[in-house]
């Protein structure tokens, strides 16, 4: 193919391009007419007008947002069809990032999820489906830089006068540098891909597969083809994506944005309820204790308790009669109101089950004579009455519940015969002192958050508590007189604890997609499942990558949040991620240690094998080397990946390691070509912070120990050696 030829064919492609560029700019300028009409509607003084405005505003904005996404890499793709087809006889279909008509309404650019691009993603060689020649245009920003195309159908009408030119698209995209976020893969989306992407609406997509094979890049695309076919659901009842930690929601949190979309909730499982922010891991033997199913029936326990500190008993005297409500008595109420439902909706009922146990034991004549319902009058102008009342059941929110169980006695109380005495020690020193890594809720606590906020109900709102009037007989009185904040005794001291401030009603959404499935646990599956009872679900991960050491436990949780709906499963095989060089040390390892490993088949090749360092005296020394290293030989990003233990070590090793990186090798020739080794493109993590991440380089440190930090620590280890996409080295003291 000659240069001028090639420079023809991009030139012929800018020219497109830059015409869809004209269209779009004067689709914005539209758009934003229409929101400045909406505006002016609003100014008509009538109800009529507000609706049309805010239809309106809200229609422009949307549309705006959709069309300021759209710029980079906006087309992508070009099909030349059969033109002895009635599909080919419109010339070439090109397929972007949204669709776009030109001024006479005819299709310039079909979005990519709409049903006539799809034959771009599914066409074969041994399937072409009327499609003669793919191409693929590489752009930065509106510039087109280069074209990929496969001849599909050689032997269409026509076929030998098209060109064909590059090395593949995929292959292009696969090889080039990682920065710190994911990128969409709309242009290279492969057809097992697209067929779990355009799976069925209705029940659970199951997207399983190896490293590297794209899975949760495919989970997000297909998040925004659901908008896309059914719009008003999913953005009227929301999209929820969670991910495995704060690390892997930033590094995808670019990918829904470049596809036009916005109407998504992308949550960490330390971000999942709503008010409540958690970073930090609990120890593994801890985690596993607050992470078993049993923690759920403690927490029921816990929740019908009375509250620490609350009155046991209360007497009057009435008209000859002394009443009293003793344990006895308060224990019966008790189990009435909760047999009613959750525990801060029965408030509303305090007052009137109390004061009808106090009439019960009303005996005498001048008390019998004064009525019913002068008694409740009697009783609700009786200061010491709602002061006992609003003590006896205050209403109780969910973290200060939790906080009881820093009293040791209370503890063992609910947990006694559900959690060994080890098991209670493990959760009692967790609870006592503050994490290691600094203060707040960890991301196991925040599941049990979550099952207290359902067991005990949503704490009534201040601004509701004069609506909310409590019957008693024939009688009532504002609620406002009975609540008071709780108990704050025993909320923990010294740990920044946030209660959520949404209601549990708001929790539901349209769609929930749980990414690194596989980690979940038994807890975790109960407070995502509950955002998803009407919810359709895509569900992405793979068993041999899991860090939940009794995988029947957390199946079976997942089976109970998924409550039975019809299951599409779909496998991915392909390696996209790893060099064939790294995936086979990955594999090997896998196969060594007893891991029931998907292993898919990695597609590239470097020629560069993986560097194994044993032995290694001074271990600061040498991976201050070794990461300054890979750090001029990669354009992207670097990974270091540490035990959980030497974290602050390493950071601390490799404080100024840049300057150190100017006389390691290749280190000219990476400034020569423009490269830098500056330490935005350097991550010190942790194996379990490296879920669902990749690096074009990664330095592993102290594989052994990573190795034997948990029950799992094999597995995680494996999730490590597949991170990287150019470049591993391992060291080993």
């Amino acid at each position: 193919m000659s240069e001028d030829l090639a420079a023809a064919e991009v030139a012929a492609e800018q020219a497109f391009v830059d015409r869809v560029h004209t269209r779009l700019e004067e689709s914005a300028r539209a758009a934003r007419e229409l929101a400045r009409e909406g505006h002016d509607r609003g100014r008509l003084g009538h109800e009529g007008g507000l609706v049309e405005r805010d239809a309106m505003v809200h229609h422009a904005a949307r549309r705006i947002a959709e069309l300021d996404a759209a710029h980079e890499g906006l087309v992508f793709g070009r099909l030349d069809l059969r033109a002895d087809t009635p599909a080919g006889e419109g010339g070439p279909r090109y397929v972007g990032r949204i669709g776009l008509r030109d001024e006479h309404r005819d299709s310039l650019l079909v979005d990519w999820r709409a049903p006539a691009a799809a034959v771009f993603y599914q066409a074969t060689a041994a399937e072409p489906a009327g499609v003669v020649r793919r191409r693929v245009l590489r752009s930065s920003g509106r510039t087109v830089e280069g074209v990929e195309d496969e001849l599909l159908d050689p032997t269409a009408p026509g076929a030998e006068e098209l060109p064909v030119m590059g090395e593949g698209a995929l292959m292009a995209q696969l090889s080039r540098a990682r920065d710190r976020s994911m990128h969409s893969i709309v242009a290279t989306i492969q057809a097992e891909q697209d067929r779990a992407i355009r799976a069925p609406v209705k029940g659970v997509v199951s997207i399983s597969g190896g490293p590297g094979t794209g899975k949760t890049v495919v989970a997000l695309h297909r998040a925004a083809y659901l908008l896309y076919s059914d719009r008003r659901r999913y953005e009227t009842g929301g999209v929820l994506v969670v991910g495995p930690s704060g690390v892997f929601m930033r590094y995808i949190e670019r990918v829904l944005p470049s596809l036009g979309e916005t109407a998504v909730a992308l949550r960490s499982l330390g971000e999942v309820v709503d008010g409540v922010r958690a970073e930090r891991h609990d120890e593994p033997t801890v985690a596993e204790v607050k992470g078993s199913a049993r923690m759920a029936d403690v927490l029921v326990r816990l929740s019908r308790r009375q509250a620490p500190g609350s009155p046991g008993e209360f007497s009057v005297y009435y008209y000859d009669n002394r009443l009293r409500l003793d344990r006895g008595t308060l224990g019966r109420v008790r189990r009435q109101l909760m047999g009613q439902g959750r525990r801060n909706r029965q408030l509303s009922r305090v007052a009137g089950a109390l004061i009808e146990a106090l009439w019960r034991q009303v005996r005498s004549d001048r008390g019998r004579e004064r009525g019913r319902p002068q008694f409740v009058d009697d009783m609700l102008s009786n200061d010491a009455f709602v002061d006992f009342a609003a003590a006896w059941w205050p209403p109780l929110s969910a973290h200060d519940v939790l906080g009881w169980l820093r009293d040791p006695d209370l503890l063992a109380s609910v947990a006694n015969g559900t959690l060994s005495d080890e098991e209670q020690r493990l959760l009692e020193k967790s609870w006592s002192s503050p994490g290691t890594s600094g203060t707040g809720m960890s991301i196991e606590d925040v599941p049990l958050l979550d099952e207290l906020r359902y067991a005990l109900g949503d704490v009534p709102a201040p601004a509701d508590e004069a609506d909310d009037l409590l019957t008693a007989a024939e009688g009532g009185i504002d609620l406002a007189e009975l609540t008071t904040a709780s108990d704050r005794e025993y909320a923990p001291s010294g740990r920044a604890w946030s209660p959520p401030t949404g209601s549990i009603e708001d929790d539901a959404f349209a769609h929930v997609l749980v990414d690194e499935a596989q980690d979940l646990s038994p807890m975790q599956w109960r407070m995502v499942g509950r955002r998803g009872r009407t919810a359709t679900w895509t569900v992405v991960g793979d068993p041999a990558q899991s860090s939940w050491p009794v995988p029947a436990e957390a199946d079976a949780a997942r089976a109970a949040a998924l409550e039975k709906k019809v299951v599409h499963s779909f496998h991915l095989s392909t390696n996209y991620r790893n060099s064939a060089e790294i995936y086979a040390h990955a594999a090997a390892y896998a196969e060594r240690v007893g891991l029931d490993a998907d292993l898919p088949t990695a597609v590239r090749s470097t020629g560069v094998d993986p560097v194994v360092l044993t032995g290694v005296d001074d271990l600061q020394a040498t991976t201050r080397s070794v990461v300054a290293d890979l750090a001029a030989r990669v354009d992207g990003t670097v990974g270091i990946v540490v035990p959980s233990a030497r974290h602050s070590d390493v950071n601390r090793w490799l404080a100024g390691w840049t300057e150190l990186a100017d006389d390691a090798p290749g280190a000219r020739q990476a400034a020569e070509t423009g490269r830098t080794s500056s330490e935005d493109r350097v991550a010190v993590l942790t194996g379990l912070e490296t879920k669902g991440l990749e690096f074009d380089a990664i330095a592993v440190v102290a594989p052994d120990e990573i190795e034997a930090e948990s029950a799992t620590g094999r597995a995680t280890l494996y999730v490590v050696l597949t991170r990287a996409t150019q470049l591993l080295t391992t060291i080993s003291g």
